[in-house]
């Protein structure tokens, strides 16, 4: 038997964050992870639109909980994420990328989520001066269906 080299059923993409250029604070909706195990939050960021320091600058973050309202959400921990070189070395207050450095190319940069609780969120918060906006978007792939036809 052939193993099955399909990555795509195997993955259910939704939108997180439409594209658009963005100055301000923004957050997805509650997004519901049931018959999903983990899920890749991917990020797309333009080039900046300001100067990035530890004053101008922009953090994204996720939010975990079990009710469909969001109303027990608590930031992701070290424990809830992959970590890779992007990411801080100590996980506060569910911030999972900060970028304060100049960024002259647009990237794609991914999140492993492995917690176990049923909602996410993906908040991208502003801090500082940021007249000229930053191209965002954020998708997240939903990974390891718990039951087979699920997607």
């Amino acid at each position: 038997m052939t193993p099955n080299r399909d990555a795509a059923t195997g993955l259910f993409p939704v939108e997180a964050l439409t594209p658009a250029v963005l100055s301000a604070t923004q957050s997805s909706a509650v997004l519901d992870m049931i018959d999903f195990q983990s899920a890749t939050v991917l990020l797309h960021i333009g080039v900046g639109g300001i100067a990035f320091s530890a004053n101008n600058k922009i953090e994204v973050s996720l939010t975990v909980g079990d009710l469909a309202d969001g109303s027990d959400a608590v930031p992701v921990t070290d424990l809830d994420v992959v970590k890779d070189g992007l990411a801080p070395a100590a996980i506060a207050n569910g911030i999972v990328r900060s970028i304060v450095a100049p960024k002259a190319a647009a990237d794609i940069q991914r999140i492993g989520y492995i917690g176990g609780k049923r909602y996410l969120k993906v908040t991208v918060t502003f801090s500082g001066a940021h007249a000229t906006g930053t191209p965002i978007a954020a998708s997240v792939a939903k990974m390891r269906a718990t039951l087979k036809g699920v997607a």
